[in-house]
């Protein structure tokens, strides 16, 4: 009787298939979509890559968030509409990266580099990360230089360095977009980086024609992400922003990034990461939230070249509430922080800029010794004046009474012309400085 003949196991063919189970010609199926999730099977791939639905027109994009039971959790890049079951997907070849050049000056492109302007595609040739790593900590030159930004309070009072990072603390109607508007158009930065995420649709269109200007858009790029966009989209945005304001600091530029604003960042990962079952912290935002915050915004600031990042991001404060969980966050990450008053917008008194609740943590830095003590009588003055307010206002106090509450008395007027200014005026730094000297002493 015969034996049966071995049994023959071509190992180079399985380590090929194996190899190749989860390269660009391996496909998976839709499973499920679950609101902003679509769980996808029998494909794997990395945490933040790009997967393509095949079926789907126009082409739709899923970003991998996570991974339950054999699946991929992914979050589109698109409307899901017309997603069918068993759908067929595969690793998208498109790269995680972002074309730039100069071409991009002047432009309004959305979170994927589109025109949002009707202008043709800016032609590029090189490319950054989307998702860099930031400068080393002993890499990062010092912030030791001031930079202009022709806004008298900010360079009387709370002085920006290149390559600091501020937070910008506003509520709704406070003159927030202004005073970035006044950023764009006055600061003598060599390239600004707008990143509009979250906002109307309106509001980007009357941020760049009536806000930022033919003047400030001529040196500008803005990346918008409106709120109508899925939540991974208006988070790409952000990065995006920063990605380019990436580049341009490597070309050895000044750069002012804005960013409008840094709490839809925040919502836009919660509502991903809540969808993919991640466990809410505090106020529903998730550990993502908090752990992507800081990966965002330590890439701004300065690196070992000779160009900077100068950040200003905007966090939204519910009823000018800075104890929001996102408000703490980023003001424990960056380098100062500028209030805006909702008291001092009512009063009309623009930019509404509350100088005691805002500070400039690069100040001893960039300032001389006679500008920082000049800043603090003026503080002094403000503090000194809030503290007898009410009495002032109900006619209790008597002149004569405190030396101090008198001299802060008559300061008040030189120190609101201070920070009074209109939008469409640009006040030098050695304009400014010379208003911070009257206001203290009764002359400029």
């Amino acid at each position: 009787m015969s034996s049966a003949p071995p049994l023959r196991v071509d190992l180079g063919a399985h380590i090929l298939r194996a190899r190749t189970a989860s390269g660009p010609s391996a496909e998976g199926q839709v499973r499920e979509v679950i609101g902003v999730l679509v769980e996808v099977e029998g494909l794997a791939a990395p945490i933040g890559a790009q997967l393509e639905v095949r079926s789907h027109e126009p082409r739709l994009l899923l970003e991998v968030i996570g991974f339950r039971q054999g699946r991929l959790l992914t979050a589109p890049l698109g409307p899901t509409t017309g997603i069918v079951p068993g759908a067929r997907v595969r690793v998208s070849p498109q790269a995680n990266s972002v074309a730039v050049g100069d071409a991009l000056l002047g432009r309004v492109i959305d979170a994927f580099g589109h025109p949002l302007d009707g202008l043709p595609v800016p032609e590029l040739s090189a490319a950054v990360p989307l998702h860099a790593t930031p400068p080393s900590p002993f890499t990062r030159r010092p912030v030791n230089q001031a930079l202009e930004t022709r806004v008298r309070v900010i360079d009387a009072l709370l002085p920006l360095g290149r390559g600091q990072r501020v937070g910008l603390f506003a509520g709704t109607g406070v003159g927030k977009s202004t005073l970035l508007g006044m950023l764009c158009r006055h600061s003598n930065a060599d390239v600004i980086v707008v990143g509009l995420v979250g906002e109307r649709g309106r509001e980007v269109g009357d941020f760049v024609r009536g806000v930022l200007g033919k003047q400030g858009l001529a040196r500008s790029v803005v990346v918008a992400a409106t709120g109508d966009m899925p939540p991974l989209v208006r988070a790409r945005g952000a990065v995006r922003a920063t990605a380019i304001a990436e580049y341009f600091r490597a070309q050895g530029k000044s750069v002012l990034l804005l960013m409008d604003s840094v709490t839809r960042y925040a919502m836009a990962l919660r509502e991903a990461s809540l969808a993919a079952g991640e466990p809410p912290l505090t106020k529903g935002y998730t550990p993502t939230v908090f752990a992507a915050l800081p990966s965002l915004l330590e890439r701004a600031g300065n690196d070992a070249g000779a160009g900077s990042i100068t950040a200003v991001y905007t966090v939204l404060v519910e009823g000018d509430d800075l104890s929001d969980p996102i408000a703490d966050a980023v003001r424990g990450i960056l380098d100062g922080h500028i209030v805006l008053s909702r008291r001092q917008a009512d009063r009309g008194l623009f930019p509404a800029i509350d100088v005691l609740r805002s500070v400039s943590r690069v100040i001893h830095d960039i300032a001389t010794p006679d500008h920082v003590d000049a800043a603090a009588r003026v503080r002094d003055s403000l503090s000194t004046f809030a503290e007898a307010a009410d009495l002032i206002q109900i006619g209790a106090y008597v002149s004569g009474s405190d030396p101090r509450v008198d001299a802060a008395r008559e300061a008040m007027p030189r120190i609101e012309a201070l920070i009074r200014q209109k939008p469409e005026e640009a006040v030098s730094r050695a304009s400014a400085l010379s208003s911070l000297r009257g206001a203290i002493g009764g002359k400029s």
